[in-house]
């Protein structure tokens, strides 16, 4: 391709270790923590990701960009990635349908990329190594100096980034329904608020800080606690605002960051994960039906598992195949349930769907509950 005239690209890992590529994007310098996802399909998505924030993506399929870029298949307004490291850039793009190149998407965003790397040998040294903080430069080639930019970038770890990417203010994604639901946005991904309003949901998105307050005046049916990036153990005042949130006893819907704050208000852990699960082949079992559903995961913190299979009052429904993880809770004594994976998917598989459905149960459940009483 002729992207930036093959101009020269560097990424430089943290413990040192230097690939050499060529510039893709914008022509800049980005850091961020590096992870990868094996996804084959749903580019677009993953970039404007908003649980992607402060990340630089590796891609492992062999080409990006060849079915180009549609304006309709996005998660949030604007790419949420830090920077792409993937094997080929594609320019030219074969679908009728797309409006533009992945090389015009991301100079138009402002994203910096590298490309032409040993895509596979990156991906076997983040398994062994884990993840962990990268830079992309295609304007400094200096090793010594992005070493010490490099070292600017703060570590995951302990790093709240859902205020980055929160609504500034509460808004109406539908009006019409018939069941009212709060989505607390730490993050959300468009495709969840689709889900809802698909399955005849009234919905409200609230920004992160809003108030119990706020939330409960607007009456709503149930609480959805949306996905985002960041450490969940750093975001004390949004585990408060769902512990608060609880007695009202609303039925209440968790994923994957949602999952994990409603975990640490229920007293649970969380912690970093080796390298995380990202990409949309994860097999997860539903330990209630004794089904197995193929599932798109995209996360770095994990519940701790030891922790809730030790309460009594809360059940562990859903386990990662893979390393056995933590995938799945429900509470006994409130309606409330949360996965760590992503059942609105975009990209991935529709196996995991059913979940809004039995969200939509729930909800009426707990309504006929009420007029009974």
């Amino acid at each position: 391709m002729k992207y930036n005239e093959g101009k020269k690209a560097i990424l430089l890992l943290a413990d040192g270790t230097v690939f050499e590529g060529k510039a893709a994007g914008k022509i800049g310098t980005t850091g961020g923590e590096i992870a990868f996802n094996t996804g084959m399909t749903g580019y677009q998505e993953i970039f404007t990701d908003p649980s992607y924030y402060g990340q630089i993506l590796l891609m492992t399929p062999s080409h990006i960009g060849n079915y180009g870029i549609h304006p309709d298949e996005v998660e949030s307004g604007s790419i949420k990635i830090a920077g792409l490291v993937c094997k080929k850039f594609s320019e030219v793009f074969s679908r009728a349908a797309s409006e533009e190149s992945i090389q015009a998407y991301f100079e138009r965003q402002n994203l910096v990329g590298i490309s032409d790397v040993d895509t596979r040998a990156l991906v076997r040294h983040i398994r062994d190594k884990g993840a962990m903080n990268a830079i992309i430069s295609s304007e400094t080639l200096d090793i010594d100096e992005l070493k010490k930019k490099l070292t600017e970038v703060p570590s995951m770890a302990g790093l709240e980034l859902s205020s980055k990417v929160t609504c500034t203010e509460a808004y109406a994604y539908t009006t019409e329904g018939d069941h009212k639901v709060a989505v607390l946005d730490f993050g959300t991904k468009e495709n969840i608020l689709r889900c809802l309003a698909e399955r005849g949901c009234q919905l409200k998105v609230f920004p992160m800080h809003a108030t119990k307050e706020e939330i409960q005046a607007w009456s709503p049916d149930g609480i959805m606690l949306s996905n985002g990036p960041g450490d969940p153990a750093a975001m004390a005042a949004s585990i408060e605002l769902i512990k608060s949130l609880l007695p009202l006893n609303i039925p209440m819907f968790g994923i994957c960051l949602g999952h994990q704050l409603l975990s640490l208000a229920m007293g649970l852990s969380t912690f970093k994960m080796h390298n995380g699960h990202r990409g949309i082949n994860h097999p997860v079992k539903n330990l209630l039906s004794g089904q197995c559903e193929i599932t798109s995961q995209n996360h770095g913190f994990v519940v701790s598992r030891e922790d809730a299979e030790q309460r009594e009052d809360l059940e562990v429904t859903h386990i990662h195949l893979n390393d056995e993880t933590l995938a799945g809770i429900k509470l006994k004594n409130h309606p409330a349930f949360s996965v760590q994976y992503h059942p609105e998917s975009s990209a991935g598989p529709n196996d995991s769907r059913y979940l809004f459905d039995d969200f939509i149960q729930l909800i009426q459940s707990h309504k006929s509950d009420k007029v009974s009483a």
